[in-house]
């Protein structure tokens, strides 16, 4: 494998996914800035975010597009997905209709590349007296989609949020 720590970074383009209201824009700024931000305003097309990190030897830069979750925004995101090497796609713990549309999800990340990695993840887990999906229903999606692992987080308490990145990072070098 590869290792450049004495040279720039890998440039890493990934997407994240999911309805509007599952918290993409506050696991983007948990992440990013270390901040959780109760009112986010909604995201109108696509945003992107950029982090560096070190996964062992390897550093990488981050480029997280956050799409749009409202549905007016959908026909635009599968150009705004080209190039992307893998994806985040989110669904709130405590509202079981945001897994309606995984499907269209799906099919914008894998437009253009059907091998794309994409890592499940449930959002909200801080709300546990509110959550109605279980562990059992959530993980039927990964044979159903081929996910490639399925995570809970919490944007409000910072729980797996970092994890999810990392993980989604190992799994795209893992082959480089």
């Amino acid at each position: 494998m590869f290792k450049n720590k004495e040279f720039k970074p890998i440039l890493l383009k990934v997407i994240i996914g999911g309805d509007g209201g599952v918290g993409k824009t506050t696991l983007l700024h948990r992440y990013i800035e270390s901040v959780f931000l109760a009112d986010t305003h909604l995201t109108i097309g696509v945003e992107f975010f950029l982090k560096e990190i070190q996964i062992d030897e390897t550093k990488i830069l981050l480029q997280v597009w956050d799409f749009g979750g409202q549905e007016r925004f959908r026909p635009l995101l599968i150009s705004y997905a080209t190039g992307a090497r893998g994806a985040l796609l989110l669904f709130d713990l405590t509202r079981p209709s945001s897994l309606n549309r995984i499907d269209q999800w799906v099919n914008i990340c894998r437009q253009n590349n059907q091998d794309i990695p994409i890592l499940l993840l449930g959002s909200k887990l801080d709300l546990i007296d509110a959550i109605t999906i279980d562990d059992d229903f959530a993980t039927k999606f990964i044979d159903e989609y081929n996910f490639f692992n399925y995570l809970k987080i919490s944007s409000k308490t910072g729980e797996n949020v970092n994890l999810a990145f990392e993980l989604l990072a190992k799994e795209l070098i893992k082959d480089l």
